[in-house]
Protein backbone atom coordinates (compact mmCIF):
# COMPACT_ATOMS: atom_id res chain seq x y z
CA UNK A 1 0.00 0.00 0.00
CA UNK A 2 1.57 3.54 -0.87
CA UNK A 3 -0.48 6.94 0.17
CA UNK A 4 -0.98 8.84 -2.95
CA UNK A 5 1.86 11.56 -2.76
CA UNK A 6 1.54 13.84 -5.69
CA UNK A 7 -2.04 14.11 -7.03
CA UNK A 8 -3.02 16.36 -10.06
CA UNK A 9 -6.45 18.07 -10.28
CA UNK A 10 -7.71 17.57 -13.70
CA UNK A 11 -11.06 18.64 -15.88
CA UNK A 12 -14.03 18.19 -13.69
CA UNK A 13 -13.47 15.86 -10.66
CA UNK A 14 -10.64 13.77 -12.03
CA UNK A 15 -7.53 13.30 -11.14
CA UNK A 16 -3.97 12.43 -12.21
CA UNK A 17 -3.02 10.15 -9.14
CA UNK A 18 0.70 8.75 -10.97
CA UNK A 19 1.78 6.13 -13.38
CA UNK A 20 0.04 2.72 -13.53
CA UNK A 21 3.92 1.46 -12.84
CA UNK A 22 3.63 3.36 -9.16
CA UNK A 23 0.56 0.47 -8.26
CA UNK A 24 2.21 -2.88 -8.04
CA UNK A 25 0.04 -5.67 -9.84
CA UNK A 26 -2.40 -7.15 -7.93
CA UNK A 27 -2.03 -4.84 -5.13
CA UNK A 28 -3.31 -1.04 -4.47
CA UNK A 29 -2.53 2.76 -4.05
CA UNK A 30 -4.57 4.91 -1.59
CA UNK A 31 -5.54 8.33 -2.24
CA UNK A 32 -6.74 10.03 0.64
CA UNK A 33 -9.73 12.15 0.80
CA UNK A 34 -11.24 14.44 3.68
CA UNK A 35 -14.23 12.75 2.64
CA UNK A 36 -12.52 8.64 3.19
CA UNK A 37 -9.88 7.34 1.63
CA UNK A 38 -10.16 5.75 -2.41
CA UNK A 39 -8.03 2.86 -2.67
CA UNK A 40 -7.09 1.99 -6.51
CA UNK A 41 -6.31 -1.47 -7.21
CA UNK A 42 -4.17 -3.29 -10.09
CA UNK A 43 -4.64 -6.55 -11.19
CA UNK A 44 -2.28 -9.41 -12.71
CA UNK A 45 -3.41 -8.36 -16.08
CA UNK A 46 -3.07 -4.63 -15.43
CA UNK A 47 -6.37 -3.98 -15.31
CA UNK A 48 -7.33 -0.91 -12.89
CA UNK A 49 -10.33 -0.05 -10.73
CA UNK A 50 -11.20 2.17 -7.78
CA UNK A 51 -13.33 1.81 -4.31
CA UNK A 52 -14.18 3.30 -1.09
CA UNK A 53 -11.05 1.92 1.10
CA UNK A 54 -13.75 0.05 3.55
CA UNK A 55 -14.78 -3.27 3.70
CA UNK A 56 -18.29 -3.41 4.12
CA UNK A 57 -18.26 -5.52 6.58
CA UNK A 58 -16.26 -3.74 9.23
CA UNK A 59 -14.77 -1.25 7.92
CA UNK A 60 -11.57 -2.62 7.06
CA UNK A 61 -8.76 -1.17 4.67
CA UNK A 62 -9.47 -2.95 1.39
CA UNK A 63 -5.97 -1.24 -0.31
CA UNK A 64 -4.42 -3.95 2.23
CA UNK A 65 -6.09 -6.65 1.63
CA UNK A 66 -5.20 -9.08 -1.32
CA UNK A 67 -5.62 -9.16 -4.69
CA UNK A 68 -6.79 -12.01 -6.66
CA UNK A 69 -8.13 -12.11 -10.21
CA UNK A 70 -10.89 -9.22 -10.04
CA UNK A 71 -11.23 -9.81 -6.27
CA UNK A 72 -9.75 -8.61 -3.15
CA UNK A 73 -9.93 -10.08 0.27
CA UNK A 74 -10.32 -7.54 3.28
CA UNK A 75 -7.56 -7.97 5.67
CA UNK A 76 -9.33 -7.91 8.50
CA UNK A 77 -11.93 -10.81 8.23
CA UNK A 78 -11.52 -12.20 4.95
CA UNK A 79 -14.37 -10.62 2.75
CA UNK A 80 -14.13 -10.97 -1.24
CA UNK A 81 -15.02 -7.38 -2.35
CA UNK A 82 -15.24 -7.57 -6.51
CA UNK A 83 -13.23 -4.63 -7.43
CA UNK A 84 -14.86 -4.44 -10.50
CA UNK A 85 -18.55 -3.30 -8.96
CA UNK A 86 -17.68 -2.87 -4.91
CA UNK A 87 -20.01 -5.79 -4.03
CA UNK A 88 -19.07 -8.52 -1.51
CA UNK A 89 -19.25 -12.06 -3.57
CA UNK A 90 -21.39 -14.33 -1.70
CA UNK A 91 -22.57 -15.43 0.64
CA UNK A 92 -21.08 -12.14 1.78
CA UNK A 93 -23.58 -9.27 1.39
CA UNK A 94 -22.86 -5.62 1.10
CA UNK A 95 -21.13 -3.50 -0.99
CA UNK A 96 -18.77 -0.24 -1.38
CA UNK A 97 -18.42 2.70 -3.53
CA UNK A 98 -17.00 2.11 -6.64
CA UNK A 99 -15.27 5.40 -8.69
CA UNK A 100 -14.81 5.43 -12.26
CA UNK A 101 -10.93 5.27 -13.41
CA UNK A 102 -9.03 5.44 -17.21
CA UNK A 103 -5.74 5.02 -17.77
CA UNK A 104 -4.25 6.90 -20.70
CA UNK A 105 -0.49 7.19 -21.70
CA UNK A 106 0.47 5.20 -18.95
CA UNK A 107 -1.05 7.69 -15.95
CA UNK A 108 -3.44 6.69 -14.04
CA UNK A 109 -6.87 9.41 -13.93
CA UNK A 110 -9.47 9.15 -10.79
CA UNK A 111 -13.24 10.28 -10.46
CA UNK A 112 -13.72 11.52 -7.03
CA UNK A 113 -16.86 11.41 -7.71
CA UNK A 114 -19.24 7.84 -6.82
CA UNK A 115 -20.90 5.84 -9.28
CA UNK A 116 -24.39 5.47 -8.80
CA UNK A 117 -25.99 1.98 -8.03
CA UNK A 118 -29.41 0.94 -8.95
CA UNK A 119 -31.91 -0.16 -6.37
CA UNK A 120 -30.48 -3.84 -7.05
CA UNK A 121 -26.90 -3.19 -6.39
CA UNK A 122 -25.68 -2.52 -9.43
CA UNK A 123 -24.05 0.34 -11.28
Amino acid sequence: MHAANKVTQCADDWIDIGALDEIPRQGARVVRRASGDIAVFRTLTDEVFALRDRCPHKGGPLSQGMVHGRNVSCPLHDWKIDIDTGIAVAPDEGCTARYPVRVEGGRVYLSLTPEERGSNGSS
